[in-house]
Parts: C-alpha cells; sequence; structure tokens
C-alpha cells in the first residue's frame, strides 16, 4: 500500500515547532500519522490538507462539525453578524434567541450561561452543586473526559487494568504533569455501568457528595451506551440524596437528538453542558439547568464570568447549526448511515479473520482490535490492541480517510451513502493488509 506525501507538513511542522511548544496548540494534534498536518480548507465531509491530500474525514475535528465542513449557513450567520461587531461585552439580541432556542430544545434548560468550552462550563456545574448542597466532593466514573483542568485531569490513564485496584475503592493516576496532589481528594471514582455499586457508595458517602457527573454515553472512551436503567438509576439516588445529577453532553449535545441525550433517553438532569457540535466549530459553551440550580447564578450567589462569553461570531454560529438541524432533522439518516458503517466494517473483519469490536448508537461510535463481545466501562476497553489499532488507522490514513486515533468515528449531515460505501470498500482493503 503506497503512503501519501505529507513533506509539506513535515516542513511546516518543522518550522512550528521554533515557536509553538511541540509544534502545535493542542496536545491531541501531536497524535496524527505520520505527524502533526497542516490542513488548508474543509467542504463538507472532506478536508484537505497542504500537500494536496483530499480525505473523507470522521473525525469532524474531534466532533463540532455535526453539518459538516464550512457549511454555508453558518458562514453566512457568522460574517453577517460580525460585521455588526465582535464582542460587545454586553448582551445582544442573539444571545436572547440561542438561549430561547436551547430552553425550548434541552429538558434541562431552564436557565442557562454561555462560556467558550466545556472545560470550564464543567467547573461551573461542580460550584453551582457545591454552592446549593454545601457539599464538596462530586462523584465521577473512570475513563469519562470532562476537560483538561485539573480536578478532572485524574482517572482518564492507567499504567494497567491491574493498576486500577479493586471496583469499589479504585486507584486513580494523574492525566499530566503538574496535578496539586490535593486535586484528586476533590472527587469519588467508580466504574462507569455499574448501579449497584453507586448505591452502594452514596450509603456510606452521600453527606459528601455535591453532585454526579457522567457522559450519558461513554464517548471518549469505547463508546458505551448505558446499561438498561442506569441513567434512570442514577436520576433517582440523586434526588433521594439532594445531589446534582450533571451531564456532560459536550460530545452527545446535538448529536443523539437535537436535545441532546437527554431528551433521547428521557432522563433529565439537574444541570448539563453543551459544547462542540453546538456551534460548528466556533469557541462556544453552554451550562444549562434546572431554575432550582441555577438560580445561584441569576442571584450572584455563585460567580460566572468571562470577557469573551457569547461573542458576536460563536453565537450567530451556534444559532444557525440549531436553524439548519431543526430545518433539515438528519437525525434518522445518521443514525442510518452509522449503523450501515459499522455493519460493514463488522463484516469486513470478520471476511479477514480480525476481532474488531464496532460498537456504538451509530452518529458516533468506536472500533477496537479485542477478543471481547461488548465493553461496558473504561477497564474493558484496556482490553484494546492499541498497536493494531495504530497500524488501522495510519493505514486509512494512507487511503485519505481520517479517523480520530483512539478509535471513535463521527457521522455528519454532510456523509453521503456513496461516503459510507467507500469507507466500507476501503475499511476491507485496509483489514486485508494488516
Amino acid at each position: 500500500m503506497k503512503s501519501l506525501v505529507y513533506s509539506k507538513s513535515a516542513e511546516l511542522l518543522d518550522r512550528s515547532k521554533k515557536v509553538l511548544a511541540g509544534g502545535v496548540s493542542s496536545e491531541f494534534r501531536k497524535y496524527n500519522h505520520p505527524h502533526a498536518i497542516f490542513y488548508t480548507h474543509g467542504k463538507g465531509s472532506h478536508i484537505f490538507d497542504v500537500d494536496g491530500n483530499d480525505y473523507l474525514d470522521f473525525t469532524l475535528s474531534q466532533g463540532p462539525l455535526i453539518l459538516g465542513h464550512s457549511h454555508p449557513h453558518v458562514l453566512k450567520s457568522v460574517a453577517d453578524y460580525s460585521e455588526e461587531g465582535q464582542l460587545f461585552a454586553g448582551q445582544h439580541i442573539k444571545e436572547i434567541e440561542l438561549a430561547e432556542a436551547l430552553n425550548r430544545l434541552i429538558p434541562s434548560a431552564e436557565l442557562m450561561r454561555f462560556c467558550l468550552d466545556g472545560s470550564e462550563a464543567v467547573q461551573t456545574a461542580f460550584r453551582v452543586a457545591r454552592a446549593k448542597t454545601g457539599k464538596q466532593k462530586f462523584l465521577r466514573f473512570e475513563g469519562h473526559y470532562h476537560g483538561w483542568l485539573d480536578n478532572v485531569a485524574w482517572g482518564i490513564s492507567t499504567p494497567s487494568v491491574d493498576a486500577l485496584g479493586s471496583r469499589e475503592n479504585p486507584n486513580v493516576f494523574p492525566w499530566s504533569a503538574g496535578l496539586p496532589e490535593h486535586s484528586k481528594d476533590e472527587f469519588i471514582i467508580l466504574p462507569w455501568n455499574d448501579l449497584d455499586l453507586v448505591k452502594k457508595t452514596l450509603t456510606d458517602h452521600h453527606h459528601e457528595i455535591a453532585a454526579i457527573i457522567t457522559e450519558p454515553i461513554m464517548c471518549n472512551n469505547g463508546c458505551i451506551v448505558p446499561r438498561e436503567g442506569f441513567l434512570q438509576g442514577l436520576r433517582e439516588l440523586c434526588d433521594q440524596y439532594s445531589i446534582a445529577l450533571i451531564f456532560d453532553e459536550v460530545i452527545t449535545g446535538f448529536r443523539m437528538s437535537i436535545g441532546g441525550s437527554q431528551r433521547y433517553f428521557g432522563i433529565t438532569p439537574d444541570m448539563s453542558i453543551f459544547a462542540k457540535a453546538m456551534g460548528s466549530g466556533y469557541p462556544i459553551s453552554a451550562i444549562v439547568g434546572k431554575r432550582e440550580w441555577m438560580s445561584l447564578i441569576e442571584e450572584a450567589k455563585v460567580i460566572h464570568a468571562g470577557t469573551m462569553n457569547s461573542s458576536n461570531a460563536t453565537i450567530a454560529a451556534a444559532l444557525a447549526t440549531i436553524e439548519v438541524l431543526e430545518k433539515e432533522n438528519p437525525y434518522e439518516r445518521m443514525f442510518r448511515l452509522g449503523n450501515k458503517l459499522m455493519d460493514g466494517l463488522r463484516k469486513a473483519a470478520a471476511d479477514n479473520n480480525h476481532n474488531l469490536l464496532v460498537q456504538g448508537p451509530g452518529p458516533m461510535f468506536n472500533i477496537g482490535f479485542t477478543d471481547q463481545k461488548s465493553v461496558n466501562d473504561y477497564r474493558d476497553t484496556l482490553s484494546y490492541d492499541r498497536a493494531k489499532l495504530g497500524k488501522f488507522i495510519s493505514a486509512m490514513h494512507d487511503e485519505r480517510i481520517r479517523i480520530i486515533g483512539r478509535g471513535l468515528w463521527y457521522i455528519s449531515a454532510a456523509h453521503t451513502e456513496a461516503d459510507i460505501d467507500h469507507a466500507i470498500e476501503v475499511s476491507t482493503r485496509v483489514l486485508g493488509s494488516i
């Protein structure tokens, strides 16, 4: 299989390393194949690099581009509204319109505040939960990603599955050097999808816990759907012990349905975090929640601020994205195309005698080489053969198909039947070669 030429990207990376730490502005960008790639433009389901390579894109820029690259309505809305100004440090009409749309579409969105990214919105939710309950800790789950800040940068990596210790009292490891040791004392962590273990833990520790935070679908590791009754069980336990239930919908928001996973599953949390797909690639997030929780921000008992919040461009992008999603309603199609691709990958793997596990709801899904028939929590995902996955991802990249390195695929409203057929054809060829 002939590799693509990446020489211009390599030259730019050498230049970039002289002024950018590692040559990149986000750690994950280092790990493309064969190195960080420099891109020139994107259109629909395709992205193009400086060497002229054209990729069928299933990364969607780590998820935000639910409408595909360069959607004309989004770009025009941003350009038109930006002509009125960039940032007022004051209120403007489209900010109200966006908030009204979220209030109408998202079950938990009685009140909200806009931020710039998911990481800061998560910390805002923790602050509200602590202030209302008077308790200090939050309960979270192994392998769930809630941003890169100190108190959530634990429990998303491990030297080995054995190093994690018991399910009842897991060990946690820092994701990065430089974390303050005391930051791991802010939370209790458990394996996901085990409601009995959550019940047992809350029996002993509910007096310490202000909030439970979870991805409604464990997208960042394995794309694992919740077991039947798990989310409802969390809802009931939080009601029982006066604990905030927080859904991190940074990935699932606007992807599982226009009202997020909470509308898809019919479980309403107390607060939720939306980002990524909401803004079609522009830097915006929202903390939304029930009035009884968000009123603490309303009354300035909990301070939330940010000079760059709700800039004209970001608000216009989010409002335009929602307008397209409501008008086109691409969800049935995205589920169908995602499941068609998943089935095609399973068949391609079986035909080539590979132990490829493909799982997820469809609009996003994960692949991994393992002998397990399913993965249900982070510990299960450690059975994946990472080296073999790396070979597959790299070979797909050389065949002009771009996939997130940990095996996560995203489907956009811009993907076509032909795109899916092509991805299956190429995957079959690649699986036959590794």
